[in-house]
């Protein structure tokens, strides 16, 4: 799947607020929407008026971003939320939140989704005893992820247990430092997502 390869803090600056996309370096002063938060290039400090298919493009893209998925599976993502009872916009959030690389990086042991992303292709993490290694796998209520045995004298797991220990997680997870590992206790909803996106502006552009 192609991935974006330019610097990371222009698509926080793009958007105009943090996405967290590298970490913990996005809670320090070293984050480019601290120190420039205007669009990048030549004209990004002139302030535009966007057209209303212009919102709602900002708010996809936004959100692809922020979970770093493709445009592809973003509308697959869309199909199988229109597909499934409740409203649209927000099945579509709780399908993104459930992700297993997501998940990773909720319960902590991801800097970033980035980084989660990586730790679960590897082969770091397993669900339910088995091991998985595909990001976007979806959890479900119940699943029980943690990192494999011969995995947990991993650093970079360990360090990220350490660091991340504070950090909050949603209520819709369960988190056991001791031993490295999670559980979903239910499925997320809308208020369980903590990003600042219109919803219903991605369904108004995909209806159209």
């Amino acid at each position: 799947m192609a991935r974006y390869k330019d610097e990371q803090c222009r698509i926080c600056r793009r958007e105009g607020q943090k996405l967290f996309l590298k970490g913990s370096r996005c809670y320090t002063d070293k984050c480019s929407i601290s120190r420039r938060n205007y669009a990048p290039g030549q004209n990004g400090q002139k302030k535009k008026k966007l057209s209303e298919y212009g919102t709602q493009l900002r708010e996809k893209q936004k959100t692809k971003a922020f979970y770093g998925v493709g445009e592809k599976q973003f509308r697959k993502y869309f199909d199988m939320a229109s597909a499934n009872r409740g409203k649209t916009g927000e099945v579509l959030l709780q399908i993104l939140e459930t992700r297993l690389d997501n998940v990773v990086y909720r319960l902590g042991y991801g800097a970033s989704r980035a980084q989660a992303r990586m730790l679960v292709t590897h082969g770091t993490f397993e669900v339910n005893g088995h091991k998985v290694d595909i990001a976007s796998y979806l959890v479900k209520a119940g699943d029980v992820i943690s990192v494999r045995e011969i995995r947990k004298d991993n650093g970079v797991i360990k360090l990220n247990a350490q660091e991340n220990a504070a950090r909050p997680v949603p209520e819709w997870l369960e988190k056991d430092v001791k031993n490295l590992s999670g559980k979903v206790v239910k499925l997320p909803a809308r208020e369980d997502v903590d990003l600042p996106v219109e919803e219903h502006l991605i369904v108004e552009l995909y209806s159209k």
